[in-house]
């Protein structure tokens, strides 16, 4: 008599002469999933189970689980955006806590539960979940759940970024020079090209991260250094709500991108000739060696650039504009720091204190 089928489970696979790897095993089936990381492996499993259990037709939301809308989502939707990786995260932090539920238990207790749980930042679990309910509006959309549940996400917390000096943007940009002329075996000056161009045009990290100094591109942003314009957005690139639209080079960053032209750079930061993937750990490095009184992020800078943009008396429309950021939250974060804020109605009730003061020396009228 056959044993019984244990179901599609995980197994620690080894390899000679290499790192073991995890597979999945459903009877004499095996997928590699490509990782010894179990967590990795299991988020991997959840997606491999919800989509081989997935039913035909349209259901219920008590009728799918989160891992099977999950899985749809991720196969057919995220393929076809600008940046599949961070939705490729959220769903390795979801699926431990919610795969296993129905799409009708997301709701605002077991939210709340999740919250809780998952031990991080409200600005962290918001992203998570709008990926979740992002999962479901595509499921409803695309006809695999009949109804989609309607739950509550964290509040949108108040921003507690704080702006750079230029004192301290110098010293930044000077202890990565400095960094690579004590270190031969590492070199930091993509760090220093990489704050430039962050400070000078506020472009978030991923997008300054993928500017070639040539174009035009298809895959990629680029600078179009005889025009002074930077194109923040490839031209077979997809349009997100990230819009990274195009702006103006200002001067100052302009010389520095016709240096590194002439030096043989093809990417806008660099690293020993390769685009650079991530900066993390070196800008992090960089910072701890500058020893500032506070400690910088790379969305400080952007952060930084807008900030000075408002001092500086930058219209909101042309901030919007060339910061590729909504008006909405350019009035939110930033306006109060401009000098233009409140102006029209400050010199209207100075100009009418003057009026009245003139005007009502004698007793009131009754009507």
């Amino acid at each position: 008599m056959p044993k019984p089928s244990k179901g599609a489970r995980l197994f620690q696979r080894k390899r000679k002469g290499r790192e073991p790897v995890f597979v999945i095993r459903d009877g004499k089936f095996e997928q590699s999933t490509g990782t010894n990381n179990r967590q990795q492996a299991e988020s991997q499993l959840a997606q491999y189970i919800a989509g081989k259990n997935r039913q035909s037709g349209p259901a219920q939301p008590q009728h799918m689980t989160v891992a099977e809308c999950l899985a749809i989502y991720g196969e057919e939707h995220a393929a076809t955006v600008a940046d599949p990786a961070r939705i490729g995260y959220a769903m390795d932090a979801l699926l431990p806590f919610w795969g296993d539920m129905a799409c009708s238990d997301v709701k605002g207790s077991t939210v709340r539960l999740y919250q809780r749980q998952r031990g991080v930042s409200d600005s962290t679990v918001r992203r998570e979940l709008s990926v979740l309910r992002s999962a479901m509006n595509y499921c409803g959309r695309e006809g695999y759940l009949l109804s989609v549940p309607m739950f509550p996400l964290p509040k949108t917390p108040d921003t507690t970024q704080q702006a750079l000096t230029r004192a301290e943007v110098a010293k930044l940009i000077w202890t990565a020079r400095q960094l690579s002329r004590q270190r031969r075996d590492i070199d930091y000056r993509h760090i220093a090209r990489f704050i430039l161009i962050s400070v000078y045009t506020g472009t978030r990290k991923s997008a300054a991260l993928n500017m070639r100094l040539r174009g035009p591109a298809i895959h990629c942003g680029w600078f179009d250094l005889d025009a002074g314009l930077m194109f923040r957005k490839g031209t077979g690139e997809a349009t997100t709500n990230k819009r990274r639209t195009p702006a103006r080079i200002p001067r100052q960053l302009r010389a520095h991108l016709q240096r590194w032209d002439r030096q043989g750079y093809t990417w806008a930061v660099e690293y020993r000739g390769a685009r650079v993937a991530d900066i993390k750990t070196a800008f992090n490095q960089v910072v701890e060696k500058a020893d500032l009184d506070w400690r910088p992020t790379p969305h400080s800078l952007k952060h930084t650039a807008v900030t000075w943009a408002i001092q500086g008396g930058a219209s909101i429309e042309d901030a919007s504009a060339f910061f590729s950021t909504s008006i909405e939250t350019l009035q939110r974060v930033y306006w109060h720091l401009s000098p233009r804020y409140q102006q029209g109605a400050l010199e209207a009730i100075e100009r009418g204190n003057r009026a009245v003061s003139g005007a009502n020396q004698g007793p009131l009228k009754k009507g």
